[in-house]
């Protein structure tokens, strides 16, 4: 029975209720400005960026933001590939091919945009790449580039 009090509960609400009128919207007065609901803002307070993957490495993503360089302080460590290394004044100087086409000479202690040359062997240029991965412990990976490639002679 209680079923049915509840249906004729509901019947009754619906009949009265449509002797009201439709609710209507009321335009502001002229010469006033009609309210804007509040802009919404987002403060992260210290929070990471939900839309940035986890997953993507730093090499991935491309270009870090700002002004690119000239020359090789304007390139990735991924970008460049040892094409030669020679002996100036006593020290060893690798000939690297930017992503430009163009060769350019490294020495030790030269910056790149995400790393710098630690240091340059006969056959060897051995790259200190800086890791932008929030999931990484390391800051820094090692990145050898060498000259010529070891056959194994069977």
């Amino acid at each position: 029975m209680r079923p049915l009090a509840l249906v004729l509960a509901l019947a009754a609400a619906v009949v009265s209720g449509q002797d009201r009128p439709a609710s209507t919207v009321v335009p502001p007065p002229p010469g006033q400005p009609a309210e804007q609901p509040p802009a919404y803002t987002y403060n992260p307070e210290g929070r990471r960026d939900p839309f940035v993957s986890l997953l993507r490495r730093a090499n991935d993503g491309g270009r870090k933001q700002g002004k690119a360089s000239d020359g090789v302080a304007g390139f990735l460590v991924s970008e460049i590939e040892l094409k030669g290394i020679m002996q100036s004044r006593g020290t060893n100087v690798a000939l690297v091919l930017g992503p430009d086409s163009k060769t350019y000479i490294v020495r030790v202690n030269d910056r790149l945009l995400d790393g710098n040359v630690r240091a340059i062997t006969a056959d060897t240029i051995v790259l200190m790449q800086d890791v932008n991965d929030p999931l990484s412990l390391t800051k820094q990976r090692e990145v050898r580039k060498v000259l010529r490639a070891v056959v194994d002679v069977k």
